[in-house]
C-alpha cells in the first residue's frame, strides 16, 4: 500500500483488543475466556485487579499463558492449550463446571464470533473440519449462562465483509446474549436501539466505521 492511499488509522492487533477488553474487566468478577482470541485476556489482567479466569473443563483460577519453561501438558484448557495457574486455583469435574456455568455463577464470559446482530444475537459456531474443537463446544451454555457476554472479533472478515450486522446470517449460537463487542477498530456496547460505540481507534471516522458496519451506529 502506498503513502497516497494508506489508511489515516491504525488498527489494533490481537493483544492491543485484549488489552482494552481485560481493563474493562471489574474487580473481583469470575469469568470465562472462550478459544481463540480471548484467551490472550489472561495475560493483560491489571496486576493489581483481582479477576478469577474459569475454563469450562474444570479450572478456577487461570492464569497468564505459560513460558516454554513454565509448560506443564497436563494443564490446559477448553481448546486444549496450556496454561498456567494462580495461588488458590481449584480443579474439577467438568459437569461441575457445567452447574457453575448454568446456574449463573459466571459473571462474564468472552467469546469469539463470525457474526453479532444488533439485537446481540451471536453466531459463533467453528467452521473447521478438523478435530481440534467441537462444532460449538460450551459457548451455548456459556452465551445464556454467563451474566454478561463480550465478544472479541475482528471488525470485518479477512475479505472485508462486516461481522456486524442487522441480522445473523450464520445458525445462531443465542440469541439476544452479547452486551459488550470489541474489534480491531471499536468498542461497542449492545443497547436497546441497537450498536453503540463507546470508542474508536485514533484517525477513524464515523463514517469510515459505519461503512465497514452492516446495521446502524450510534455514538456515546
Amino acid at each position: 500500500m502506498t503513502a497516497g492511499n494508506a489508511k489515516p488509522y491504525r488498527s489494533r492487533n490481537k493483544n492491543e483488543i485484549a488489552r482494552r477488553a481485560a481493563a474493562d474487566i471489574p474487580e473481583g468478577w469470575y469469568v470465562n475466556l472462550g478459544i481463540g482470541l480471548p484467551t490472550l485476556v489472561a495475560d493483560h489482567i491489571p496486576p493489581d485487579r483481582e479477576v478469577v479466569l474459569h475454563s469450562e473443563n474444570g479450572i478456577l483460577g487461570m492464569g497468564p499463558v505459560p513460558t516454554a519453561e513454565e509448560v506443564d501438558p497436563w494443564l490446559i484448557n477448553a481448546g486444549k492449550e496450556n496454561v498456567t495457574l494462580v495461588e488458590g486455583a481449584s480443579l474439577f469435574h467438568h459437569a461441575d463446571s457445567f452447574a457453575m456455568i448454568r446456574g449463573g455463577h459466571l459473571d462474564l464470559c468472552v467469546l469469539g464470533a463470525y457474526e453479532v446482530a444488533q439485537n446481540g444475537d451471536l453466531a459463533n459456531w467453528t467452521t473447521s473440519f478438523n478435530d481440534r474443537v467441537p462444532a460449538v463446544g460450551g459457548a451455548m451454555d456459556l452465551s445464556v449462562g454467563a451474566r454478561n457476554v463480550w465478544v472479541m472479533t475482528s471488525h470485518t472478515t479477512k475479505d472485508g465483509q462486516p461481522k456486524l450486522v442487522e441480522r445473523c446470517n450464520y445458525p445462531l449460537t443465542a440469541s439476544s446474549a452479547v452486551t459488550r463487542i470489541y474489534t480491531d477498530l471499536a468498542v461497542l456496547d449492545v443497547s436497546p436501539t441497537g450498536f453503540l460505540v463507546i470508542d474508536m481507534v485514533e484517525g477513524l471516522t464515523r463514517e469510515m466505521l459505519q461503512g465497514l458496519t452492516a446495521a446502524p451506529l450510534r455514538y456515546a
